[in-house]
This record gives C-alpha cells, structure tokens and sequence, in this order.
C-alpha cells in the first residue's frame, strides 16, 4: 500500500526541481544577458592584442619588453637557426602583410628585406636609424699596439681596430655621436655596417622606444603604456650596462678572440679590443693566414683564453686553442636565444661571467 503513495510525491518533487531549473536558467531572470563563457572571454582579449612579427631574437625581446600582454610577438628566425643566412617559405612572406606591426633590421637578412618590399606592411620600423650601426672594417689586427694589463683603457680601443681618442671609451659613450655620424656616411660609400648592435644595451634602449613609438601609432589607446614601459626596459638595460662596467673595470688582459666579428659594439663599450677569426658572417672559413695572425696576436699580448660561440661550431676555436696552449671560453652573440637561456638578460650576464673569467678581471 505504500508504493502507490510514494509516486505523487516524487513527482511533485520532479516537477518543483524542473520548474526552479528552467528559472534560473532563463536570461531575463538575472537581469538581461547570459554571461560569457571563458572561452568567448579569452577570444575578446585576443582581438585587443597586436600581431607583431620580429625578424630575429634581440628583436622580439624588446617587442616582449615594450609590449608585454598587450602584443603577441613571433619571430621569422626559427629558434637556435642563424639568423644570418635565414630562408622564408612562402607562408612566412604572407605572414609579414597579415602582422599588424614588423620589426626588422635592414641589411641584415636579405630574405627579410625581400619580403618588406613585396608585402609592404602598414607599421614598419626598421631598427638600423635607431640602432645607429657604424661600419664593420675587417676584424682587429693588433701587431702595432701595445696593450698593458691594467692600461688597456688609454689605448686605441676602435671598433675592429678603429682609432678612437682616449676618452671615447666611457660608460655612457657620449663622445661618440659625431664619430658615428662620420662613419655612418663613410659606410654610405660601399663599407659594410656592423649589425649586431643589440649587445651595446644603449643601442638596444634606443631602439626600444622606437618600437613603443610603432606600437603606439597601431594601438593610440595603448600608447603611453608602451611608452612606460619603453622607460622601464631602459632602466633595466641601464642596470645591466652599469654591471657590465664593474665587472670589466679591471682586468690583466684586454683582448678578446672570438669566432666571428660580432661583439665589437660590446667590447668597444667597455675599451677592449675585439678580434674576429673569420668575419661577420659566422660560416665563413678562415683563410690559413688568418689563422696565423690570430696566433701571432695571442702570443705576443697574452691572450690566455679564445671564444668559442653558443651557436657555432667549436671545432675551429678548439684546434686553435690547443695548437697555442690556450683556454676555451663560450660567448653567445645572441643571434637566437640558447635552449638553456631565459631571455637577453641571462644570456649578458652569462657573457659577462665568461669575459671576467677570460680576461682575468678583479
């Protein structure tokens, strides 16, 4: 007898549960419009990001910096590939008309110069004006100079042997604008400029507000948050730079070998010399008298450590080290971003480390 009464029961409780389901389930009932999903939320913070493409690491760092959440950066430089010799596929070109904003460096990859001129993006900047490139002029030779342990800050320390008044080598490089401007026209001429800017922390500053000023005009709303943060990137690199002057401030030795000419703009910063094996390009092969003069630099100013780099084979640096009872070092020109690195910073402060050890700096 007492199924029968238990079945009205259960259905008015089915019917009561039904009734408060679809009331609350109604739009009106809570006020107008249904809320959004998390996916349609995560949609709507895409459509307010900015497509930026960067044509090599350096590059996308400062986009990274300066932008922050508000830009999704990408590289057209694959990670760990050199950035020297870069190829595009044709999805790749495409990709340089659909960003809204392109950051490269002209002269630098020819395939990315290609691309700029055949897809003609809206909000360009070429970092070379701000980078202020001065010309590469054949990789050190050092016979005719005479560097003392501690005395290296009074010598000729030119970028790739050029002559610089003693004075030009201060850490906030102020005496070097006329300078530059003077190379800057000779290397009109025909001379080849030297890229690799990005490892001088003023020039990278530099070019830093340059993309603020690009990110602004695709985003005004944005403007003063990527001008902000353009101010915070260059008192972090100011950081950096001021660690750099420290460290390298005394050293026994002041001459650095590396593979390829690349750290000119850096070494020249702090007044040491730079001498490259092979040249810019870092797949270049060294000629047999090349070679020699490097040995002859070694031997005759004390050069107790060469360099071998992150990213290129090690098997010249390392025959050439042990031919002349040398130590090998590693310095990262950070063309692309080392697998175990986090960003640019670690990379310098890595750099840094490997220079003090080399030099043998107090």
């Amino acid at each position: 007898m007492s199924i029968p009464r238990r079945y009205p029961l259960l259905a008015l409780l089915a019917a009561g549960a039904l009734t408060l389901s679809a009331c609350g389930s109604t739009p009106e009932a809570s006020g107008g419009q249904a809320p959004q999903s998390p996916a349609q939320d995560t949609e709507a913070v895409e459509q307010d990001t900015l497509e930026v493409l960067a044509s090599f690491y350096p590059l996308e760092y400062v986009v990274q910096q300066v932008g922050g959440d508000l830009v999704s950066v990408s590289s057209m430089t694959p990670e760990g590939a050199d950035p020297h010799d870069l190829e595009l596929s044709p999805r790749q070109v495409r990709t340089v008309s659909e960003a809204d904003v392109v950051v490269y460096l002209s002269g630098f990859q020819a395939a990315v110069d290609e691309a700029i001129v055949s897809r003609e993006p809206e909000h360009l900047l070429d970092t070379a004006q701000a980078a202020r490139l001065v010309p590469y002029t054949g990789g050190g030779d050092l016979h005719d100079h005479d560097h003392g342990d501690d005395e290296h800050a009074e010598d000729e320390h030119g970028h790739e042997g050029e002559e610089h008044a003693e004075d030009e080598h201060g850490h906030e490089g102020e005496e070097h604008a006329e300078e530059e401007v003077a190379e800057e026209e000779h290397a009109a001429d025909g001379e080849v400029l030297d890229p690799h800017f990005w490892l001088d922390v003023e020039r990278l500053a530099a070019v830093g507000h340059e993309v603020a000023r690009v990110l602004g005009a695709a985003a005004p709303e944005h403007a003063q948050t990527f001008l902000d943060r353009a101010d915070a990137l260059e008192a972090d690199l100011s950081s950096l730079d001021q660690e750099f002057a420290e460290g390298l401030a005394q050293c026994e030795r002041g001459i650095v070998v590396t593979p390829h000419a690349a750290f000119g703009y850096l070494l020249d910063r702090f007044g040491l010399q730079h001498v490259g094996i092979a040249g810019i390009d870092p797949e270049t092969e060294p000629s047999p008298a090349r070679l020699r003069e490097i040995g002859d630099v070694v031997r005759e100013h004390g050069v107790t450590t060469i360099y071998a780099e992150s990213a290129v084979n090690p098997q010249v640096t390392q025959i050439l080290a042990r031919d002349l009872g040398v130590d090998t070092g590693v310095l990262d020109p950070i063309e692309t971003l080392a697998e175990d690195m986090t960003d640019y910073r670690e990379v310098m402060e890595s750099n840094l480390a490997a220079l003090r050890a080399g030099l043998g700096c107090a």
